[in-house]
């Protein structure tokens, strides 16, 4: 399985940004998994941002991005994306995909089976 992340930059305070995750080689296809943001800062915990269920219908967010963040996804072109407004410095982290959620609590690093890399968002003040 591959999961891969795209879309992240340097932003200005205020401005906004689109990241997107595809995964390959999914047993069960791309629509049949729930797919989940994290972020993590050097020093820091990973963070649960965003999640999204299969099908698209239900979704779920941390407190501190509700009303800025938004996550949808697109099962034809196996994608998932999180459009980001109004960022703000703090936002500033690696954003990684996980897939292959196994059920629970979705902020949980650990009940994510695949990973990606990350992609850098740095915000400027």
């Amino acid at each position: 399985v591959q999961v891969v992340e795209s879309g992240g930059g340097l932003v200005q305070a205020g401005g906004s940004l689109r990241l997107s995750c595809t995964a390959s080689g999914l047993q069960f296809g791309f629509g049949g998994y729930a797919i989940a943001w994290f972020r993590q800062t050097p020093g820091k915990e990973r963070e649960g941002v965003a999640f999204i269920n299969s099908g698209g219908s239900d979704t779920y967010y941390t407190d501190s991005v509700k009303g800025r963040f938004t996550i949808s996804r697109d099962n034809a072109e196996k994608k998932v994306f999180m459009s980001m407004d109004s960022l703000a410095p703090e936002d500033s982290s690696m954003y990684f995909c996980a897939v292959g959620f196994l059920g629970g609590a979705w902020k949980d690093t650990g009940l994510y089976r695949y990973w990606g890399k990350g992609t850098q968002v740095t915000v400027s003040s």
